[in-house]
């Protein structure tokens, strides 16, 4: 893949972003690793566990029962061979919705692998015009809000499709994470420099961009808790549960937990 020019605006954001994530499954960044068939077949057992944020496992009583009755799952750009084949294989009905092509290519090929049904649809994540209204009991959301600069849309567009009674669970990385320079960060100093919401579009220098374009990293975003948080709230879910993560690869990890997970449900 060709590489990107760093989006100078928010109407090429998406393009950069794809293109981002297309390499990163080419250089297995760990977010991009599908699942074992070891895997897919514990979960057939019954013996399985997803994340939404690095390392903690969401709670069992946060699903319902797909043995016990049919429930349509939407993964929202949630692809990467990870969460989807997972809960295909407990016995849900998966559909997973995704910006980038080589990331829904993972989940194809674990389909393929272990002879699960999995509907991967293309799409930017603020937008889901292409399923009607009510279409999914639950939505899992791992933590991929952070690629978008305004994330409302995405509640809007989620409890749109939910049914009433369907339930979001969400991750997110907290704002905290993004005040930081990250450079001094990797001297093991904590040094504010950000505010939020954070934009990379506007937050990294010109030697900074070049690296990203180097590496072909996807550009981030910091959000409020009042857009992660209240954002669903005022898209009319109820917020009954949540915990929080740590992401210690990151220096802000090892002092605050710096990821979130919610369970929402639209009454």
């Amino acid at each position: 893949m060709e590489k990107s020019n760093i989006p100078d605006s928010e109407a090429d954001l998406l393009d950069y972003n794809r293109a981002a994530w297309d390499a990163q499954v080419k250089a297995d960044n760990p977010w991009t690793v599908a699942v074992s068939a070891e895997e897919i077949q514990r979960a057939r057992e019954g013996k399985w566990s997803i994340v939404l944020t690095p390392h903690r496992s969401v709670p069992q009583d946060w699903f319902p029962d797909f043995s016990a009755s049919p429930c349509r799952v939407l993964c929202l750009a949630g692809s990467g061979g990870q969460q989807a084949p997972i809960l295909a294989a407990a016995g849900a009905r998966v559909t997973v919705f995704d910006l980038s092509e080589e990331q829904l290519k993972q989940d194809q090929f674990v389909a393929e692998r272990d002879s699960l049904e999995i509907e991967c649809v293309q799409g930017d994540m603020s937008d889901l015009s292409c399923f009607e209204d009510e279409s999914f009991d639950l939505i899992v959301h791992p933590c991929s809000n952070g690629f978008v600069p305004n994330i409302r849309p995405v509640w809007q567009e989620a409890t749109r499709v939910l049914r009433h009674g369907g339930q979001l669970v969400a991750g997110f990385t907290k704002p905290v994470f993004y005040l930081f320079d990250q450079k001094k960060i990797e001297d093991g100093k904590l040094v504010v420099k950000n505010s939020i919401p954070y934009s990379e579009l506007t937050g990294i220098s010109k030697s900074e961009k070049a690296k990203y374009i180097a590496e072909q990293q996807p550009l981030c975003f910091g959000h409020s808790l009042g857009d992660q948080i209240g954002g669903q709230i005022a898209a009319g879910l109820r917020i009954i549960g949540y915990y929080e993560d740590n992401w210690e690869a990151y220096a802000v990890g090892r002092y605050i937990a710096d990821m979130a997970a919610t369970r929402a449900v639209k009454p």
